[in-house]
């Protein structure tokens, strides 16, 4: 089983990785690389509201609906409500609303 891999902004992964939790920060343009990346070795993988938004949507739609490793979208620390298209795209995958 791998690690639980944080991708998001520096806020964030700061206050995961005093948890000992594996993070990265990448830019938006190495948003894709980094997240194929954590795909493959973790175990988790937990992608901010931002960061995600920097992907393209059917890769980050195929991550979820897949087995394994276990992918999240989570609010950012920065901007809790910002919704820049990705909860309304999580919220299809999964079957929520109309």
């Amino acid at each position: 089983m791998g690690p639980v891999v944080v991708l998001g902004d520096e806020a964030t992964c700061a206050g995961f990785a005093l948890a000992g939790v594996e993070t990265l920060s990448p830019s938006p343009a190495e948003a894709p690389a980094a997240f194929a990346r954590a795909l493959e070795s973790a175990s988790m993988v937990v992608v901010t509201l931002g960061l995600a938004a920097a992907l393209s949507p059917g890769a980050l739609r195929r991550a979820i609906a897949g087995e394994r490793p276990i992918v999240v979208v989570m609010p950012d620390l920065v901007d809790p409500d910002a919704d820049t298209g990705v909860a309304a795209r999580v919220r299809t995958v999964l079957g929520i609303g109309a």
